[in-house]
C-alpha cells in the first residue's frame, strides 16, 4: 500500500445549462469514468493509493454532500453523498472505503462539541484539501462492549499525551489525518480527538499485504508520546456525542455496499450476451438483484431524511438496513462469480474482485456479527 497515483491534471467542468445536483452527480461519473476506472486494477493488485482521485472528488462537491454548514444554507443530503459513494464503489470499492472513510471524518467534525476543531478543521476536510480516516473502528467496538479502547491520554497543560497502537486505520498517508477515541488514565472518561500522521510522537506501520482493499491506505498507528492539543479535540466526553453521529456514521456505508451490488449486477449482464443460455439455469439474476437492490436504495433514501434523530430506534433501523447490504453484497458477488464462471478467476476479472469488496462490506465495522450483537442490544433482531 505504498505505492501513490500520481494527482490528476484536472476536475471536470460541468456542462452548461446542468443544475448543480444533476452538474455534480455528472461530474463524478466523469471522474469515475475518466480518472479512476483506468486505476482500479493497479488499485487492486499494486496498492496503488487514488490520492489525485480522492483529492479531485472533494474538489467537485463530493465530501460535503451530508456536510449542512457546507451548503450554503441548505441542509444534509445524506441520500446524494451515498448515491455519489456507490458510483465510485461500483467501480472499485477500495476507493468507495476510502470516501466513506473521509466522509465519516467530515460528519464528526460537523457535529463537534469544539467548535474550534469544527470551524479550523472541517474546511480542509470537507473540501478533500486534506485527506484522513476515521479511526473509529477500535472505539465502535469498545463501545459495544467487544474489545478495549487501544489508545489512553493522561491529561496535560493544553491538551493531552497518547500512547498506544491503533492496528487497522485507513485512507491515510504521511500528510493525512484521522480521528480516534482515547481513554482517559485514571478515569472512565473517553476523549475523541484529530491526530496528524506527520507530527512528532506518531508513526505509520505498513501492515501485512491484504488479498483486497490493498489500495486503501491502511497502516498500524502507533502513538508515543504524542501531544493531542486541545484544539483538535472534538469532544471531551464521548457519551453525548456518539448518538449524534452513529446513525450517519453506520448509514453512510451503504454507499459501499450497493455499489458493490450494482457492480456485481453489471457482470451478470456483461456476461448475458454471450451465456444467457446456460446463466438462465442460476439462482440469482440480475433482475431479482435489481428489485432488491432498489428496495434497499429506497430504504436508504428514507432513512437518511432523518439522520438528525438521535433515536435507538432509528440507529437500529439503519443497523438491520446496514446488515441487509451485507448479506446483499455476499449474495450478489456470489451470482456474478458464478455467471462469469472461469473468466471470472481471471488475474484482472472484475468478478473475483467484486467477492473479495463484498466480504469487506461483509467484516468492516460495524461486522455482520456486531450488527446483531447491536440489533439484539436494542431489541430489534
Amino acid at each position: 500500500m505504498a505505492a501513490t497515483a500520481q494527482p490528476f491534471p484536472h476536475t471536470p467542468a460541468p456542462a452548461p445549462g446542468m443544475d448543480a445536483d444533476h452538474a455534480l452527480e455528472s461530474g463524478i461519473a466523469e471522474l469515475v469514468r475518466d480518472q479512476l476506472a483506468p486505476q482500479t486494477v493497479a488499485i487492486d493488485r499494486q496498492g496503488v493509493y487514488p490520492s489525485g482521485f480522492m483529492h479531485a472528488f472533494g474538489a467537485l462537491g463530493g465530501y460535503s454532500q451530508h456536510i449542512p454548514s457546507h451548503r450554503n444554507g441548505a441542509s444534509h443530503d445524506f441520500p446524494r453523498a451515498i448515491s455519489l459513494m456507490e458510483t465510485v464503489s461500483r467501480e472499485c470499492m477500495s476507493t468507495g472505503f476510502c470516501v466513506w472513510c473521509q466522509d465519516a471524518l467530515a460528519w464528526y467534525l460537523e457535529n463537534a462539541d469544539n467548535p474550534e476543531a469544527r470551524q479550523t478543521l472541517l474546511p480542509r476536510i470537507a473540501s478533500g484539501e486534506l485527506l484522513g480516516g476515521t479511526g473509529l473502528s477500535n472505539g465502535m467496538k469498545h463501545l459495544a462492549d467487544i474489545e478495549a479502547l487501544k489508545i489512553r491520554v493522561r491529561p496535560v497543560e493544553g491538551g493531552y499525551i497518547a500512547n498506544g497502537t491503533l492496528p487497522w486505520v485507513s485512507n491515510l498517508a504521511a500528510e493525512h489525518a484521522f480521528a480516534a477515541i482515547f481513554q482517559v488514565e485514571d478515569s472512565d472518561r473517553k476523549v475523541m480527538a484529530v491526530t496528524f500522521c506527520d507530527q512528532p510522537g506518531f508513526a505509520l506501520q505498513q501492515c501485512a499485504e491484504f488479498t483486497a482493499l490493498e489500495g486503501s491506505g491502511t497502516y498500524a498507528c502507533h502513538f508515543r508520546d504524542a501531544f493531542i492539543p486541545d484544539a483538535h479535540v472534538i469532544t471531551h466526553d464521548i457519551s453525548g456525542f456518539i448518538p449524534r453521529i452513529r446513525s450517519g456514521f453506520v448509514l453512510l456505508q451503504m454507499g459501499m455496499g450497493l455499489g458493490v451490488v450494482q457492480g456485481c449486477i453489471d457482470i451478470m449482464q456483461e456476461m448475458a450476451a454471450t451465456h444467457a443460455h446456460v446463466n438462465r439455469y442460476l439462482d440469482d439474476q440480475p433482475a431479482t438483484l435489481t428489485d432488491a437492490l432498489d428496495d434497499a436504495r429506497s430504504a436508504t433514501r428514507a432513512l437518511g431524511r432523518e439522520i438528525g434523530d438521535p433515536s435507538d430506534e432509528l440507529f437500529a433501523d439503519v443497523l438491520q438496513l446496514r446488515h441487509t447490504a451485507s448479506e446483499l453484497s455476499l449474495r450478489a458477488s456470489q451470482a456474478a462469480m458464478l455467471h462469469a464462471g472461469a473468466r471470472g478467476y481471471l488475474a484482472n476479472a472484475p468478478g473475483q474482485r467484486k467477492l473479495r469488496e463484498s466480504y469487506f462490506v461483509a467484516i468492516v465495522t460495524p461486522a455482520i456479527k456486531h450488527l446483531r450483537k447491536e440489533l439484539e442490544r436494542l431489541g430489534a433482531h
